[in-house]
């Protein structure tokens, strides 16, 4: 589905949108000209906690949609590319279970002419002290990068082990920042036992409006314990633009500065204060400008947020 408003009665910016639309076609052929039109503030920064270094709320991840191999795949994802940088966004998000994500990534930031402008995140996925020093050195390698701004343990797959690797690695300068990551509601309270014991800087896991287990302590323990936080599944893996199927949003989340179900779905998370940054993925420019919006503007507080999650529920 089309993932932009189509009411024209909804539009109090409906020139800024259509000068979105103008950007998603001149980024198709290879330009931005016109993009900044369509986000006139500066995209929201939260501080990671450990550092107080300022990340932008909405970043982009990978799984699935850069793991292809033609120029004519990746075309698209290069466009995609410059279209979080130049909305302001700076998180990418790979794993070496992502396929060619990973060297994708590091062969399109070099073409981008701004590599260095990215806040660059992947993963350790094995068993092993030397299989993951291994792998994160291939990792390193495949994105083109001599140091890494996030190192996480994906899935929780061997720990303690390679918890102890990234340790030494950030204290050497090999990484900036150490994470951890599940993808579900069942591994929560593990994560929530981990944050609370190891010097934890990053905690990437599944949260929608559909999907708020988070919400219950995960969100709160990574507050309260200094830890930044990466939303995955933001759009519950494409269900959530199912459920909105050929329905249109209603005026008041034009009047709150939401003007797509993306937005809609994006700000919801963002509205939550300890969210750090959300990484949707996409192939497709138009998709991923829309999605870098979300973090410009006005962003819901606790009152609008339910009204949201009621709306949604409700479908």
């Amino acid at each position: 589905m089309k993932r932009t408003n189509h009411n024209p009665e909804q539009f109090s910016r409906r020139e800024a949108l259509q000068r979105l639309a103008t950007s998603a076609a001149t980024l198709a052929m290879g330009g931005l000209a016109g993009f900044s039109a369509a986000a006139p503030t500066p995209m929201l920064n939260r501080p990671i906690p450990v550092s107080k270094e300022n990340l932008p709320v909405v970043g982009i991840g990978t799984w699935q949609t850069f793991d292809v191999t033609g120029t004519a795949e990746k075309e698209p994802l290069l466009q995609a590319l410059k279209a979080v940088q130049q909305a302001g966004g700076k998180m990418i998000d790979s794993s070496p279970m992502y396929g060619r994500s990973e060297e994708v990534v590091g062969d399109l930031t070099a073409k981008s002419g701004f590599q260095n402008q990215f806040f660059y995140a992947t993963k350790v996925w094995t068993r092993g002290r030397e299989a993951g020093i291994r792998q994160m050195e291939e990792s390193m390698q495949k994105m083109k990068r001599s140091a890494l701004d996030l190192m996480q343990i994906h899935n929780l797959v061997d720990w303690k082990t390679h918890l102890e690797t990234l340790k030494a690695w950030k204290a050497a300068g090999k990484i900036r920042y150490i994470g951890i990551t599940h993808y579900t509601d069942s591994r929560h309270d593990e994560l929530i036992d981990i944050l609370s014991k190891e010097p934890i800087d990053f905690v990437q896991f599944n949260y929608s409006i559909l999907s708020r287990n988070a919400e219950k302590r995960l969100l709160p323990t990574a507050r309260d314990k200094g830890v930044a936080t990466i939303i995955n599944q933001p759009f519950a893996e494409g269900r959530l633009f199912s459920r909105v199927k050929g329905k249109e949003l209603p005026a008041w989340a034009n009047e709150n500065e939401i003007h797509s179900w993306a937005q809609f779905f994006l700000k919801f998370l963002i509205g939550h204060p300890a969210v750090t940054c959300v990484i949707p993925g996409t192939s497709n420019p138009k998709h991923a400008a829309d999605n870098m919006l979300a973090g410009h503007g006005r962003q819901p507080d606790a009152a609008l947020r339910e009204k949201m999650a009621a709306l949604i529920g409700g479908l």
